[in-house]
């Protein structure tokens, strides 16, 4: 895997991560999290640099979602039923996901992409619903950037320890990651609101 990676980048650069990743929201099945978290490790190695390689992640994991979300508008759930299975897709992950946004809406899209088998129908199913695509770019586009933004950063951080995101995701799925992004979120939320309060005063 890493040989690949290294070839990846070594060639393709920053180009290279954001066809990738339009591929791997569309639904092909490719590791988004540890490419982003090795992206992050070299950005450490000082092979990368830290702004554009977030830039390019969030470019590319946009675009595949925004793909995404107009392949299933225009030709809906008939299309993602006989060429799903063909990705992994089967009808049982369509229907989960389905309930899932049915039962929690469009938060969906801000978290689908830390999940799994989740983040690659999210749109289709958004699309399918006809949920408004103004709307569905504020959720969507806000999760890129925060999942590009957590895997790349972590990957930056572990250095030369980044191989263990894949171990954590495959032991322990996605919830340590989850608890990160929430804690990451909350953060932020007390910083803008201490800041909104000191300009107030």
């Amino acid at each position: 895997m890493e040989q690949h990676l290294d070839y990846l980048i070594e060639h393709f650069g920053y180009f290279g991560i954001i066809i990738v990743l339009v591929g791997g929201i569309v639904g092909v099945p490719i590791p988004d999290e540890v490419l982003l978290t090795y992206v992050g490790y070299n950005v450490f190695q000082g092979k990368l640099s830290y702004i554009i390689s977030l830039i390019s992640a969030f470019i590319g994991a946009t675009g595949g979602i925004s793909l995404s979300y107009f392949v299933g508008y225009k030709f809906g759930l008939p299309l993602l039923k006989k060429f799903g299975p063909k990705f992994h897709i089967t009808e049982e992950k369509i229907d989960k996901t389905s309930a899932l946004f049915y039962k929690i809406g469009p938060a969906l899209l801000l978290i689908g992409y830390f999940i799994p088998g989740v983040r690659h129908l999210t749109a289709y199913i958004a699309a399918i619903d006809k949920y408004p695509f103004k709307k569905f770019v504020g959720y969507a586009y806000t999760g890129a950037l925060l999942w590009s933004f957590t895997f790349i950063t972590l990957g930056k951080i572990l250095g030369e320890e980044w191989h263990k995101i894949g171990f954590y995701l495959s032991k322990y799925h996605v919830y340590p990651i989850l608890v990160i992004v929430l804690s990451m979120i909350i953060i932020v939320y007390l910083f803008l609101k201490k800041k909104s309060n000191k300009l107030m005063e």
